[in-house]
């Protein structure tokens, strides 16, 4: 199947202009419609605001916003939808005029059309069954604000057909999305462990354990979140929150049904939460048991049902509600045996609700639930190794590593395998280590857990160098430090025109260690590869093209396409001749003047090319640390000449040295912060 071009959103309110204002915003054709043309021009309208916006807040430029709001076309009649490929139901929850809705869709738009809804509170198989095209519609759950909130739930129908969750899922990557698959089910996964947590609240309250304040602080505290549950009932709508429950109810039971006084907050008081007030310190504990438990009950059971991977329902709360740690991640804290006790004892005053088996077994077990981080899936002879941590931007730990490994000597054990493809899940390809490791080592001065790890990351990366397949790397979007050290050890590197390849280390006070400051410059020349490193600029997907870094950069559409090709007609030697940069770089970077651009100094004698390009470099050299400018130079001149598995070596050995410095931990403790650490220059 095809991927969709040209989008429609039905239905212009608050979260149809939303949906309508991302996907116009990654460049689609986006058509709104509603009951009649000023309704959906004013879904336009809000639109326009929700750009200006963001240009006051220089999140845009004033010609980007322009340029998103030309790809957003107003309609006012279901028939103008006629060019539609894909189109995204997002009215009010009301099951009769969805329906109706959809018999009209099913009746209006062309052959091939796939037909998706935005509910949250009805099953997708009992809207597809109202249409002749069942194979053809799916739910697409987005999450408020959908502009900026980068979950989507995708969720088939009974018969919905394969290749149109497929073809949800690489739409969800096309604009700026993270996926998660759920059974249509009552809630699907995230809206039916969420809204209990938040009726739990309530029940809370209720009980008199304890006011708002306290609630609202212990959940805080408990699950990692900036507002509590009933700030956010009062953000997104108290009604909202007893609909939820109400619908929950009705599927499954009395746990679900909405607490007394969250109907009463409804239906008489018809006020928003009251806020004020003290906090009891000594009810915290209780508190987070209540709301713990109530989400171990509801996570457990989806397991049991099937409803939604562990995986997904941990990414759904850490991206989608923005909890620190998911569900499973909150319940290994915990530990399963105490996670038990908790559901029990929730369990002790309501009778229907049941105990879930996978939460009795993990804790007769006594062992954490397990994560599969890294997942293999090989079509066509093609293995497609995923990294699929997209919570964390793909980031690398001893975890991940170690499933890579796994899952890379699975792929070249396959029968018949042509080829490898490496890529990460989400709006990232890898965003690099996992700096909270590197801290935590630091603290705990042991060093030699990240040079193991390192190490490790060195023999995986050699692994991939060494394959007797091609492996590409598929670069979506943005590679940091170990991403584009992972990629630099494949075969070669595809990306989308929306990729971009940093080595930010030298700016936290540390040096690429996974093959960085070598393989780098046998790929775009010395000169090049001490920029890169020194300034940590990034590179954009044309320019990683034409310094070699990249083979080709293509439309995000086209990527898998283009990789398939490549893989079929061969790969070139991408060590073969490395192009040294533009004239201005291999002048402003060349060995006879690196050392007065390392003390800051613009060298004498180069070019005004050079001279304009270091003015501008040696602002950002002045923030990096000068002890890993001063490692990483060395690095790169001591291994030019080496074969490359002693040139590695050399990274290996001066690893203990660079993280035992106060810079390199200063550094990574500065990560998120925009002032530049105070260098201690040792």
């Amino acid at each position: 199947m095809q991927d969709p071009r040209v989008i429609a959103v039905v239905g212009a309110g608050n979260m149809g202009a939303g949906i309508a204002q991302k996907i116009a915003q990654e460049g689609f054709r986006t058509l709104i419609a509603d009951t009649d043309k000023s309704r959906a021009e004013a879904g336009r309208a809000r639109i326009d605001a929700s750009l200006q916006e963001a240009v006051e807040r220089r999140i845009l430029k004033p010609d980007q916003a322009a340029d998103v709001l030309s790809r957003v076309e107003a309609v006012g009649s279901l028939d103008e939808l006629a060019d539609a490929d894909l189109v995204i139901e997002a009215i009010f929850e009301d099951l009769l005029a969805k329906k109706s809705l959809f018999r009209s869709l099913d009746e209006a738009c062309k052959e091939g059309c796939i037909l998706a809804t935005n509910t949250s509170s009805f099953y997708v198989s009992e809207l597809a069954s109202v249409t002749h095209r069942p194979g053809l519609v799916v739910g697409l759950h987005y999450f408020f604000h959908p502009a900026k909130n980068r979950l989507l739930e995708v969720v088939p129908g009974n018969l919905t057909r394969p290749d149109v969750v497929d073809a949800m899922e690489r739409f969800a990557e096309a604009h700026g999305k993270t996926a998660i698959q759920t059974r249509d089910a009552p809630g699907f996964a995230v809206n039916r462990f969420f809204v209990p947590w938040l009726n739990e609240a309530v029940r809370v309250l209720e009980e008199g354990i304890a006011n708002i304040p306290s609630i609202e602080a212990a959940a805080k505290r408990a699950f990692g979140i900036g507002m509590g549950p009933f700030e956010l009932m009062n953000i997104t709508g108290v009604p909202v929150s007893l609909h939820a429950a109400s619908t929950l109810g009705r599927e499954l039971g009395p746990f679900y049904e909405p607490a007394d006084l969250l109907a009463t907050q409804v239906l008489e008081t018809k006020a928003d939460w009251d806020l004020s007030g003290s906090v009891d310190e000594a009810v915290a504990d209780q508190v987070s048991d209540r709301l713990m438990a109530a989400t171990f009950a509801v996570v457990g059971a989806l397991i049991d049902e099937g409803v939604c991977s562990l995986e997904d329902i941990d990414r759904g709360a850490r991206i989608g509600l923005r909890w620190a740690r998911g569900p499973f991640e909150l319940l290994n804290k915990v530990g399963p045996a105490r996670a038990l006790e908790l559901v029990e004892e929730l369990g002790g005053t309501h009778p229907d609700l049941s105990i879930p088996e996978s939460l009795q077994a993990q804790a007769e077990s006594n062992e954490p639930f397990q994560f599969q981080r890294v997942d293999l899936n090989v079509v066509d002879g093609i293995g497609h190794i995923r990294i699929n941590r997209p919570e964390v931007l793909n980031a690398l730990d001893e975890e991940v590593v170690g499933q890579l490994a796994e899952r890379l000597e699975e792929a070249l054990k396959t029968e018949g395998l042509r080829g490898i493809v490496l890529e990460g899940a989400g709006k990232a390809f890898v965003a690099g280590a996992d700096i909270s490791f590197f801290v935590r080592n630091i603290e705990a001065a042991d060093i030699d857990r990240i040079v193991a790890f390192t190490e490790a990351g060195q023999r995986l990366l050699r692994r991939i160098e060494t394959a007797p397949v091609p492996v590409v790397a598929r670069v979506h979007g943005m590679a940091l430090g170990g991403g584009v050290e992972l990629a630099l050890a494949c075969h070669a590197i595809v990306c989308s025109h929306k990729a971009s390849f940093s080595l930010p280390e030298t700016g936290i006070g540390i040096y690429p260690g996974l093959g960085g400051t070598q393989r780098l410059q046998r790929i775009v020349g010395k000169p090049l590869a001490r920029r890169l490193i020194f300034t940590g600029r990034p590179l954009r997907a044309q320019d990683a093209v034409e310094s070699g870094l990249a083979l080709e950069a293509v439309p995000l559409s086209e990527l898998d396409s283009t990789i398939s090709r490549w893989i079929e007609r061969g790969l070139p030697d991408h060590y073969a001749s490395p192009t040294g940069g533009s004239a201005a770089e291999q002048e402003a970077y060349g060995d006879e003047v690196v050392g007065a651009v390392l003390e800051g100094q613009v060298p004498e004698g180069v070019s005004e090319d050079a001279r304009s390009l270091l003015e501008k470099d040696l602002r950002a050299i002045a923030r990096k640390a000068p002890v890993a400018l001063k490692t990483a130079s060395e690095l790169i001149d001591s291994g030019a000449d080496r074969d490359l598995g002693s040139a590695l070596q050399l990274e290996l050995d001066a690893l203990a040295g660079i993280f035992g410095t106060q810079d390199a931990l200063l550094g990574l403790r500065s990560v998120g912060s925009r002032e530049t650490p105070p260098w201690q220059g040792m």
